[in-house]
């Protein structure tokens, strides 16, 4: 079955913007046309645009993403290269979850400290603030 940009958009939250620019950045390869000259994307176009899209999340630039194609394309001799890409995502994505889980950690701190300062049970102190 071949899906239009529309329905494809819809399957996979992409918009309609992205996914035509992500196809003239030849991020889809092997795109085909409905006889009026339409992209028409089939089941295994639409996994590997859901793997564009984790991608993107992952942090790899439209050039990363280009490369990774190109890798892809090469078939199973370039899986090392893959990996070693995705490897070093990963580990930056790690870093990131470390800050974030701090952010939060503070955003709880301080909503503990507000609850505190609300209840009664401890006087309020800010940084920004002379002291009393």
């Amino acid at each position: 079955m071949l899906y239009s940009m529309k329905a494809v958009c819809e399957k996979t939250g992409m918009t309609y913007e992205a996914l035509k620019f992500y196809c003239n950045q030849g991020l889809v390869p092997n795109v085909k046309r409905d006889s009026g000259n339409r992209r028409v994307f089939d089941e295994r176009d639409i996994a590997w645009i859901e793997s564009l899209s984790c991608l993107k999340r992952c942090g790899l630039s439209i050039q990363e993403m280009r490369h990774y194609v190109q890798l892809c394309l090469q078939g199973k001799d370039s899986i090392p290269e893959r990996k070693v890409i995705l490897a070093q995502k990963r580990q930056v994505l790690l870093e990131q979850i470390v800050q974030l889980q701090g952010a939060v950690d503070y955003v709880d701190q301080k909503q503990a400290f507000y609850d505190d300062v609300l209840a009664g049970r401890r006087p309020y102190v800010s940084n920004l603030l002379p002291r009393e």
